[in-house]
């Protein structure tokens, strides 16, 4: 890689640090990282906080020319109404679908499709690889098949799911929140590279 092709890749990746809009994001997508690592919470505070931020400086300053005033709302309500069933399941927690809400609103419809998209296979990975490290990997297998299964009869069936694994079944607890951050940062930088 020459000098010049090299300086040129170190602005790009800049470029997220230098607006407003997307250093506050990662500000905030750390912070809750964070938090749910620590107490498995996200305080209302934080995502409330950085709900109104995005949508006040997004009317403000638009992210892109001629964007609607919708912009941001679009976003809030694609991440809030892609996490809220697996919520409403008993997989994540209110603070999970908020934090979401909250980037969808920095991102629009477009940057929040990705990364959603982005944390999904980052919470897979690290479910793997909590499982791995902890020597639990065929249980938590076990469990999906079970979940999925019992997802399926109960949708045939027309019955609510359960899909919380029984007492002693578990295979532990992990931090949705760092998924959120971890996924979303890759989404935006994997688009200002422009490999999304």
């Amino acid at each position: 890689m020459a000098n010049s092709e090299l300086h040129a890749l170190l602005e790009l990746l800049a470029t997220p640090f230098t607006d407003p809009r997307t250093l506050v994001l990662f500000v905030l997508l750390v912070a809750a990282a964070m938090h749910d690592v620590r107490s498995y919470r996200i305080p209302n505070w934080l995502t409330g906080g950085g709900l109104a931020f995005a949508l006040i400086y997004t009317a403000l300053v638009p992210p892109v020319y001629n964007a609607a005033w919708t912009w941001a709302p679009a976003g809030m309500l694609l991440g809030f109404a892609a996490l809220l069933p697996l919520y409403l399941l008993r997989a994540m927690g209110a603070g999970d679908v908020k934090l979401m809400a909250m980037t969808g609103a920095f991102l629009g419809l477009q940057g929040t499709v990705f990364a959603l998209l982005f944390t999904f296979v980052t919470a897979g990975l690290a479910a793997f690889a909590y499982a791995a490290w902890h020597g639990v990997t065929r249980r938590m297998l076990g469990n999906t098949r079970r979940m999925l299964s019992d997802l399926a009869v109960a949708s045939i069936g027309g019955a609510q799911p359960a899909l919380a694994p029984q007492p002693g079944q578990s295979v532990g607890r992990l931090a949705y929140g760092v998924s959120i951050a971890a996924g979303t940062i890759a989404s935006v930088f994997a688009a200002q590279l422009g490999l999304i």
